[in-house]
């Protein structure tokens, strides 16, 4: 009974990221990990330390 909750919760935790994943991708977020997700290129922000 123990495995299956901690298989339940792996589940859970890893169904949660692709839906996260998923969702980003659908905004057109290029660089999802990135903390300047929206603005990577030098083109979008004009930053070019990224």
């Amino acid at each position: 009974m123990e495995n299956f909750v901690i298989i339940v919760i792996l589940m859970g935790i890893v169904g949660a990221a692709v839906l996260y994943l998923r969702k980003e991708k659908k905004k057109g977020t290029k660089c999802i990990g990135c903390p300047s997700a929206g603005c990577c290129s030098a083109k979008e922000c004009g930053d070019t330390s990224h």
